[in-house]
């Protein structure tokens, strides 16, 4: 199984890298050769449009590596997930949470990326600065919103009366793009992201038939339980506990019912990603009671604040960065200060004021 996933896993990553590599050059023509633009997600979206056939490949992907069906990582991922579940069920626990989080998070790029409208015409990033999207910068520069002055323990937080997940639209906003790198504010130009030429697309969509189908290679076509997969060649492991169950196919309804947890389980993961980072109005444009409901419901200010929480999490990488400057960081660098004074001033200031004198 874990061979099984290396090669599925190994062909939807690589199809994701290089559906990366053709979204950085389609946004080169608009924010110029800079890896803090055209590599930023913040300042993308709505891509779908310019780029469809990089988009269809990204989704397809995404979803492989989340484990749907019938793409190349679900097979190989809920065979890891079977065998793990039997060998110890917090090996289970663990690796359906491990579906569930891969799914939002992989989602979550999807949709910073095609979903909604292109973002770089936000006039907080020109000019003003006050929009909220400026302080999401993957990057961790100069577009992060500070709530403290102690640059030792860099930390964002979005305010408490401020909605990240539903911001107002301005009139034809998906027509207009600022340009960057120039002193006249809420300057437009007309060039767009563009797809780009065969020399890059023909891999890419060679990719996407080998995340259809490379996961054909390890289903057992015999209900009977003999090995007739075409990795059974390749896969001569011993038979112990771990894998005691994997060179047998599993009855058919043992089979969905595995198939039914791990997609429940990443489906949810791309709901919660949609949920936060999806656009309401790209999807349901018409449906302005459900959008004037998810706005202004009673619990509406009560979510946001929850959610505002997670993100908070989410963007200061969990805290984990100020934990370690805080325990590690600066107590070594007082450490180290100690020492080159102890040094300087001891070990060598000893010495020497003997011999001046």
């Amino acid at each position: 199984a874990a061979l099984f996933h290396l090669i599925t896993h190994a062909y939807s990553k690589a199809l994701l890298f290089l559906g990366s590599g053709s979204i950085i050059h389609s946004m080169e023509p608009v924010v110029g050769y800079s890896p803090y633009k055209n590599q930023n997600m913040v300042l993308m979206g709505g891509l779908t449009k310019y780029i469809p056939i990089t988009r269809t490949a990204f989704l397809l992907g995404t979803l492989s590596l989340c484990g749907i069906p019938p793409l190349a990582c679900f097979w190989s991922k809920d065979e890891i997930l079977s065998n793990s579940w039997l060998y110890s069920p917090i090996f289970g626990i663990i690796t359906y949470l491990t579906t569930g989080l891969t799914a939002f998070y992989m989602f979550r790029v999807y949709l910073l990326t095609f979903d909604g409208y292109l973002r770089i015409h936000f006039q907080g990033y020109s000019s003003t600065k006050t929009n909220l999207f400026y302080s999401i910068s993957l990057w961790g520069k100069s577009m992060s919103k500070r709530s403290n002055t102690n640059r030792n323990l860099p930390l964002s937080i979005i305010p408490k009366n401020v909605s990240f997940f539903f911001q107002e639209k301005k009139n034809n906003v998906k027509n207009k793009i600022y340009c960057f790198n120039t002193f006249f504010t809420n300057k437009y130009t007309s060039i767009y992201p563009h797809e780009l030429d065969n020399t890059m697309l023909f891999p890419l969509l060679l990719l996407v038939l080998f995340t259809m189908f490379i996961g054909s290679i390890g289903i057992c076509f015999d209900p009977r339980g003999t090995d007739l997969d075409l990795l059974s060649k390749w896969l001569t492991l011993s038979k112990d506990r771990f894998i005691e169950s994997s060179n047998e196919c599993v009855i058919f309804y043992e089979f969905f019912q595995n198939v039914i947890i791990s997609v429940s389980i990443a489906t949810f993961g791309l709901c919660i990603a949609f949920t936060f980072y999806g656009s309401i109005n790209s999807f349901f444009p018409n449906l302005y009671l459900f959008n004037f409901f998810l706005k202004k419901g009673i619990k509406r200010n009560f979510l946001d604040r929850i959610q505002n929480v997670i993100y908070n999490w989410s963007y200061n990488r969990g805290y984990i960065d100020i934990i370690y400057t805080s325990v590690f960081t600066l107590r070594i660098r007082r450490l180290s200060k100690f020492t080159e004074f102890f040094d300087r001033h001891i070990v060598d200031g000893i010495p020497n004021g003997i011999g001046v004198t």
